[in-house]
C-alpha cells in the first residue's frame, strides 16, 4: 500500500469513550453526553482522530446499554439528541471524526420489536426473533427442555422460556437481549435504514458489536443445532452454530451496499468479532469485497487463561509474538488490523500484562503502549490508559456490578467453588476494572462527578491523574501525545511491512518496519530483568532514537520496562 493511495484510517488513532464512566456533568455520578462535551479539549491534546462512543441509546441498562430499546434516539441518562448533535459538529470543528457503537445482534426485551414480536406467536414480527418450541418429549420451563443445549455469555442457558405463548426466545447474551433474526428481510432493511438515518446526522461510522454473530446455522425446517457439551456444566457450547455463520458475508456485504456505498466523505467500520480467525479476517476486511475496513480480534486477549477468562495464568511473551506476529503477517498484503490492549471489556492493560507496582507502573504502561502503537493497524486507546489507570481493589462480591462478574460469581458458588479463588480471578479479570470514572484529578471523585459516581473512583487517583500528567513531560499522558504524532508524522509507522525479531526471547519484544528505504527498530523490554541490547540486537548500536519512554539510555543496555523506537535505515 502506498502512502499516497492509503485510507485515512491507516494513520489514525482511535479514543474509546464509555460514557458512563468518563465525566458526569449533572452531578448524579453517572457521565454523560455534556461531560464528553466538557473534555474534548483532553482528546484534542492527545491527538486522536476518531472518538468511538460506546452506546447512548435509551435501554434499561440490564447490560450498561448494550441493551438497546430504541436505536434512534439518546437515553435521558446521557443527555439528549441535540447534545449528540453537538459532540458532531464539536468533533468535526476539531478535526476528529465520531464512531457510533452499533448493537445490532440483539436488543433490549424493552424494545418495541420485540415487544411486539412477544405479542403473539402470530405477530407480523414474531419472526423478527429467534422463538423456538420446547425440545421434543420436554414440557416448556423444565430443564433441558430448551431448544438446544447453548451456555450463555452471561452463565446458563441462552434459551428463555415465555410462559404465555409456551415458547422460548434465544439471548446469546443476557435474558433481557433476545437475538434479531437477520434471517428475515425486514430485519435487516430496518437496521440498515436506522443506519442510514444516523451517518445523515454527520456520524462517521460504527463499531458493530459481535457482528459475526449475526448469522446462525439454521436448517431449512428451522432447526438449530446443538453444541458439545461443556465438561462441569448441563449446557454445551453453540459457537460453531452462530460463530461466523453461513450467511454472514453476505449480511455484511448487504449492509455495506445499502448503507454505505456511494456515500461522501471518510467513514469507518470496525467489526467486534470474537473467535475470528486471520483467514476469516482478510475475508471480512478486504475491500474488494466491500464488508467493513477492520476487525476487533480476541486473539491476544485470550493468551493468559485457559479455558475460561476466569481461569487466568500468567502470559508467556513467545505466546503474544506468536499471535501479533501471525496477525501482522497474515494482513500484511490484503485487509488491515486494529490493536488494542484495553477496551470496555477487558481489564487494566498496566495490571494485566505491565506491572502496576509503584516502581514500574509508568514505565510498564509507557512500554506496553509503545509495543502496541509500533505495529501495522489502528490503534484504539481507552479511556484513562492514556493515564496508566490501573485495576480497582475490589475487597468483596458486593463491590462488582457488571452483569457477567455477578452472574460468574453466582453459578461459581452453586458449584461448590472456592469463594476466595473466585474472587481472586474477579479481581484480575472482571469487566469492572475498565469501568471505574476517569482519573482527572487528585479531588475526592477525581473531578469526574460532584455526585456519588455509580461505580468508585480508584483510590489511586490522587496520584495518578491526568491534572498531575498533563504538565509533565516524563508522564504516561506525554508519552502517549509523542507516540500519537509518531504515527501521524510517519509514513513506515502506519504503513511499513512488519518483521518480528527474537521470536522465541522470553521478555524482550522487538520487530522492525520498513517502508521504501526507511527501516524502524523497535525493541522493548517487558519484564524486570535488564538485558544486554548490544548482544541481542548489534544493528540497534548505529540507530538513532526516535522515541523512547526512559531518560538517558544506555545504548548497550535495555532497562526493565523501556521501549525503544530507532531508525536504522
Amino acid at each position: 500500500m502506498e502512502p499516497e493511495d492509503a485510507p485515512w484510517w491507516t494513520s489514525a488513532v482511535a479514543y474509546q469513550v464509555y460514557p458512563r464512566s468518563f465525566q458526569d456533568s449533572d452531578g448524579d455520578g453517572i457521565g454523560d453526553l455534556g461531560g464528553v462535551l466538557q473534555r474534548l479539549d483532553h482528546l484534542a491534546d492527545l491527538g486522536v482522530d476518531v472518538l468511538w462512543l460506546s452506546p447512548v441509546y435509551p435501554s434499561p441498562q440490564a447490560d450498561n446499554g448494550y441493551d438497546i430499546s430504541d436505536y434512534q434516539g439518546i437515553d435521558p441518562l446521557f443527555g439528549t439528541l441535540q447534545q449528540l448533535d453537538e459532540l458532531v459538529a464539536a468533533l468535526h470543528g476539531r478535526g476528529m471524526k465520531l464512531l457510533m457503537d452499533l448493537v445490532v445482534n440483539h436488543t433490549s426485551d424493552e424494545h418495541p420489536w420485540f415487544a411486539e414480536s412477544r405479542s403473539s406467536p402470530s405477530s407480523p414480527k414474531r419472526d423478527w426473533y429467534w422463538w423456538r418450541p420446547p425440545r421434543a418429549g420436554f414440557a416448556g420451563g423444565d430443564p433441558g427442555a430448551e431448544p438446544t443445549n447453548w451456555q450463555s455469555f452471561f452463565s446458563g442457558p441462552t434459551w428463555e422460556f415465555d410462559e404465555t405463548s409456551g415458547e422460548y426466545y434465544l439471548h446469546l447474551f443476557d435474558r433481557r437481549q433476545p437475538d434479531l433474526n437477520w434471517e428475515n428481510p425486514g430485519v435487516r432493511q430496518a437496521v440498515y435504514a436506522m443506519m442510514r438515518w444516523w451517518l445523515d446526522r454527520g456520524v462517521d461510522g460504527f463499531r458493530m458489536d459481535v457482528i459475526n454473530m449475526i448469522s446462525k446455522d439454521v436448517s431449512p425446517d428451522g432447526h438449530l443445532h446443538d453444541g458439545p457439551p461443556i465438561p462441569g456444566t448441563s449446557l454445551g457450547d453453540g459457537s460453531a452454530s452462530y460463530l461466523g455463520g453461513p450467511r454472514i458475508h453476505e449480511f455484511l456485504q448487504e449492509m455495506h451496499r445499502e448503507v454505505f456505498a456511494g456515500r461522501e466523505g471518510a467513514l469507518l467500520t470496525v467489526g467486534e468479532m470474537p473467535g475470528v480467525t486471520v483467514e476469516q479476517a482478510v475475508l471480512f476486511t478486504d475491500p474488494a469485497r466491500g464488508e467493513v475496513d477492520m476487525v476487533f480480534q480476541f486473539e491476544h486477549v485470550g493468551l493468559d487463561h485457559e479455558g475460561s477468562k476466569w481461569r487466568p495464568v500468567p502470559l508467556r511473551m513467545r505466546d503474544l509474538k506468536a499471535s501479533f506476529g501471525r496477525w501482522q503477517a497474515g494482513l500484511a498484503d490484503v485487509g488491515w488490523n486494529s490493536l488494542y490492549w484495553d477496551n470496555h471489556d477487558q481489564p487494566r492493560a498496566v495490571s494485566r500484562f505491565g506491572d502496576d507496582s509503584p516502581r514500574y507502573r509508568r514505565d510498564s504502561a509507557t512500554c506496553l503502549a509503545t509495543l502496541l502503537h509500533l505495529h501495522r493497524g489502528t490503534p484504539y486507546v481507552y479511556q484513562g490508559q492514556e493515564l496508566g489507570m490501573a485495576n480497582y481493589p475490589f475487597a468483596g462480591v458486593d463491590d462488582f456490578r457488571d452483569v457477567e462478574s455477578v452472574n460468574h460469581f453466582g453459578t461459581a458458588m452453586v458449584a461448590g467453588e472456592d469463594p476466595a479463588a473466585v474472587l481472586a480471578a474477579m479481581r484480575r479479570m472482571s469487566r469492572d476494572n475498565a469501568r471505574t470514572p476517569v482519573q482527572w484529578d487528585a479531588s475526592q471523585h477525581a473531578g469526574f462527578t460532584a455526585g456519588t459516581p455509580w461505580l468508585p473512583v480508584n483510590p489511586d487517583h490522587v496520584e495518578w491523574n491526568a491534572e498531575a500528567q498533563r504538565g509533565d513531560p516524563s508522564s504516561v499522558l506525554a508519552h502517549y501525545r509523542r507516540l500519537i504524532a509518531l504515527r501521524h508524522e510517519n509514513p513506515v509507522v502506519a504503513l511499513g511491512d512488519f518483521a518480528m525479531l527474537l521470536p522465541e526471547h522470553d521478555d524482550v519484544y522487538a520487530f522492525t518496519r520498513t517502508l521504501g528505504g526507511e527501516v524502524l527498530l523497535v525493541v522493548c523490554n517487558v519484564s524486570a530483568t535488564p538485558y544486554p541490547l548490544a548482544e541481542l540486537l548489534p544493528e540497534a548500536a548505529n540507530g538513532r532514537l526516535l522515541l523512547g519512554n526512559l531518560a538517558d539510555e544506555d545504548p548497550d543496555l535495555l532497562r526493565p520496562w523501556e521501549a525503544r523506537v530507532l531508525s536504522v535505515s
